[in-house]
């Protein structure tokens, strides 16, 4: 148990880390995702093909996995956009209204009751950022940026969890890895025209802290990740991924000191996002015993 609950926790801090990266890298948010998602790919593919664990799926349900890896390509360039135009702080913070888009998203796409409680303790999370909306005018656009990740951040994850139940982790996140590669070099030519003084050669230390990136922060953390399910539960785990945005803000305050250039009202709204969080664990700890257990074992995919 030990050693399981100190995998999942090396994952989640590699997920928070992963934000930190994102603004070390001097490349812009569109060549940052595009090499972070061709290097992971390349990665898994050769680990599944030398372990036996690659997996080919009918063309019907490749082009399900490949919708829904171009969700992950968009949430991650508003991710680091927000990072560009902001920083890892309010990025992070942002990040955490994906609770609230899962509450609206779940019944539309997986059928089942709105949560009204979820949906509540949700908003508090959005009037954090709010607050800090309100308050810290010159990051509008890392803000907006940053909540349009969150919101492809749930659509991303609550489509997966459909996914879940016909395909193993190791496919789905595969082929949404792949997808997502191919998305953005399709999509390149338009972002380079909109951004005509893009750069597409990393320096040296952007080769590194992107090999970091791909690999530590994304393949390593997802088999981290699911290496603890063997002794961990899902909900758990679901559960300890609510750290990640609070280990991402304190390396942030560590590293950059961050916490020098926000005023008090990031930190009011800090509190009430971290209040919101707490709360929707609470409330999960005690409907878990409720819930059959076929729902309890879907773990979202942890790319940060």
């Amino acid at each position: 148990m030990k050693k399981a609950l100190l995998q999942l926790h090396i994952a989640i801090l590699l997920g928070g880390f992963s934000g930190i990266l994102g603004r070390l890298i001097d490349l812009k948010e569109g060549p940052l995702v595009w090499y972070r998602m061709g290097i992971a790919s390349l990665v898994l593919f050769i680990f599944l093909s030398s372990t036996g664990r690659m997996k080919w799926v009918s063309t019907a349900e490749a082009l399900k996995l490949l919708g829904v890896g171009c969700f992950l390509a968009i949430h991650w360039l508003c991710f680091y956009g927000s990072i560009k135009y902001a920083n890892v702080s309010v990025a992070l913070v942002c990040f955490t209204a994906s609770a609230f888009f899962s509450a609206l998203l779940d019944p539309l796409i997986l059928r089942r009751r709105v949560s009204w409680m979820e949906i509540f303790l949700s908003l508090i999370a959005v009037a954090g950022i709010y607050v800090i909306l309100h308050f810290d005018q010159h990051f509008a656009l890392g803000i907006l940026l940053g909540t349009a990740a969150a919101f492809f951040s749930a659509l991303f994850t609550v489509l997966s969890k459909k996914l879940t139940e016909k395909h193993d982790p190791y496919t789905l996140s595969f082929y949404e890895l792949v997808s997502g590669f191919a998305f953005l070099t399709l999509l390149m030519p338009l972002y380079l025209r909109l951004f005509p003084d893009t750069s597409l050669t990393p320096g040296w230390m952007d080769w590194l802290y992107l090999g970091i990136l791909s690999i530590a922060c994304t393949v390593l953390a997802f088999f981290l990740a699911f290496s603890s399910l063997k002794t961990i539960s899902p909900f758990t785990t679901n559960l300890s991924y609510n750290l990640e945005p609070l280990y991402g803000i304190l390396l942030a305050f560590l590293i950059f000191h961050e916490n020098t250039h926000l005023n008090d009202q990031f930190l009011w709204g800090c509190l009430l996002i971290l209040v919101s969080v707490g709360l929707q664990s609470l409330r999960m700890s005690r409907v878990y015993k409720k819930i059959p257990k076929r729902f309890t074992n879907r773990f979202r995919i942890p790319w940060g």
